[in-house]
């Protein structure tokens, strides 16, 4: 599956709403996703500091059903499926024989299904990838991308606010584990993630609820000292997080051990998946040629994707992904960097400008 050819640009369900409340809209996963609201550094500070309302809409879901759902999808993704339990989520990634990152993939398992989320620019690829695995299995994939839209609470405040919101209490589940609850009168699927280090949340409704919970959602994040934020701002704090993100910091042209995932979407004990030869044969070699590092520069300009780095006047290695750090006062970069110059504290150029290697913050 070839990961640059991409379905076509995409409108969040919520794209009126967010234009009537002025927000900058720009392109973003493949989709029509707010940039800002008016103030990314305000949105920036509300992040770190109380509670962001995200617009996640950016999502493909596709449901699997039948007796033979969960030993067909253990059998092609890296990641443990057949342990899961319902309310459990994991995420793994969709390989091709040769090890190549063809998508990253939450599964979450429910009694009857399992429900997985991907990237909507993909979908169109995606869905027809995983179909040709199915072969002799008793199993229904069926695309419910139309059906759901996806917001976010984050934040060190997200928890209590959600608390409060859906009677969830965010501390006491594991990473990617969900709760069925209902947001004033909107059933929702509240979903434990911690990107930033504070318990967060995703909600997962459907699609005719959406509007309705963007605004509840907004109310109480305003409450809160917080409010909606757009992609200009979570770029930064992914960044600063050292978090890469599936289309601009890895995909096709990598491998897991490159792209460095493969201690958190990769189980070595579950047995046979498409890919796991060659990430078995990486992994008794120790090491590969290339890694994805994260850079401190001193550029003034935000450098495109592609931008050469180069170490003693040679290229070593490209940009991926930029922003500005508020909390370093200066841009951050993600690339791919040959493994030699990739340690801690290793300088190299970027668009012309020092740079150095630094690690997640």
């Amino acid at each position: 599956m070839d990961t640059a050819a991409k379905s076509e640009t995409l409108p969040t369900p919520l794209l009126e709403l967010h234009r009537a409340a002025g927000a900058t809209i720009g392109e973003w996963f493949g989709c029509q996703l707010p940039s800002d609201f008016g103030d990314w550094l305000t949105e920036y500070r509300c992040s770190r500091e109380t509670v962001a309302l995200l617009d996640k809409n950016y999502r493909a879901y596709l449901a699997l059903s039948g007796p033979d759902r969960v030993r067909f999808l253990n059998a092609i993704l890296t990641n443990n499926i057949k342990d899961l339990k319902a309310g459990q989520g994991i995420v793994s990634l969709f390989l091709n024989p040769q090890g190549r990152i063809q998508a990253e993939i939450e599964t979450y398992a429910e009694e009857q299904r399992l429900l997985c989320a991907s990237f909507a620019e993909i979908r169109e690829k995606l869905i027809p990838a995983l179909d040709h695995y199915i072969i002799m299995d008793d199993v229904t994939l069926t695309d419910e991308t139309a059906r759901y839209g996806t917001l976010a609470l984050e934040g060190p405040r997200a928890a209590e606010t959600v608390k409060r919101l859906a009677s969830v209490d965010l501390i006491t589940l594991a990473e990617l584990e969900w709760r069925e609850s209902s947001v004033g009168a909107i059933p929702c699927r509240i979903v434990r993630r911690s990107p930033s280090g504070h318990a967060s949340a995703e909600f997962v409704c459907e699609q005719i609820h959406l509007q309705q919970l963007w605004k509840l959602l907004r109310d109480a994040a305003q409450s809160a000292g917080g409010g909606p934020v757009g992609y200009t701002a979570l770029n930064s704090l992914r960044l600063e997080s050292g978090i890469p993100w599936f289309g601009y910091d890895f995909g096709d042209k990598q491998i897991p051990h490159e792209a460095g995932l493969e201690k958190s979407h990769i189980s070595y004990t579950k047995g046979c998946y498409t890919g796991q030869e060659i990430v078995e044969r990486v992994r008794s070699r120790g090491q590969v040629n290339r890694v994805r590092a994260l850079f401190h520069t001193s550029l003034s300009e935000l450098p495109k994707p592609e931008t050469p780095i180069v170490f003693n006047g040679k290229e070593i290695g490209y940009v991926t992904r930029a922003a500005r750090s508020p909390q370093l006062q200066s841009i951050l970069a993600m690339g791919y960097i040959r493994r030699e110059q990739s340690t801690e504290g290793s300088e190299v150029e970027i668009g012309g400008a020092r740079a150095k290697v630094i690690s997640p913050l």
